[in-house]
């Protein structure tokens, strides 16, 4: 109908894209896009406004329905939104391609093998005498008092007060 019996110039390359009908018939939404420019756009939502009689009359006669329902003409935004999420995708696929060229060129920071490794013993260490030691020192290395050096410690305060 809309090539055939619509004669306004104004009319540009015009597709239906989705009609949604209320569930009581009676206002239907026409989703449509246009091929060409912004002013292309505006032209043909110019003529179909002007060409909604003649469509909601041409509808009524073909449904066989009690009630006509309106009709709405809407611009499509699907395409618009395709396109601008394309456009988003090629720009993540560049940024991952400047990430993957600078992680191919690039090493690490900092030593090859950067985790510790338990210390090896040497001749020197094993001829450590004992007697070198202190009475307070353990084998663990730390050089914490023991029991009896507490113990004294406690009794020569006592002593003093």
């Amino acid at each position: 109908m809309l090539e055939r019996r619509i004669k306004d110039p104004r009319l540009g390359f015009v597709t239906v894209t989705d009609v949604r009908l209320t569930g009581d018939s009676r206002e239907a939404t026409v989703f449509y896009t246009v091929l060409g420019s912004e002013a292309d756009r505006a032209g043909t939502a110019a003529a179909l406004a002007s060409a909604t009689g003649l469509i909601r009359s041409q509808v009524g006669k073909q449904l066989g329905l009690r009630h006509t329902p309106s009709i709405a003409f809407v611009l499509d935004a699907v395409p618009d939104s395709a396109r601008h999420l394309e456009d988003l995708l090629a720009e993540a696929r560049s940024g991952d391609e400047a990430v993957a060229a600078q992680a191919a060129a690039a090493s690490y920071a900092g030593e090859p093998d950067p985790y510790r490794k338990p210390r090896e013993i040497t001749d020197e260490d094993d001829d450590l005498d004992e007697d070198e030691l202190d009475e307070d020192d353990e084998l663990d290395g730390t050089d914490e008092p023991n029991a009896d050096e507490l113990d004294g410690a406690g009794a020569d305060d006592a002593d003093r007060r």
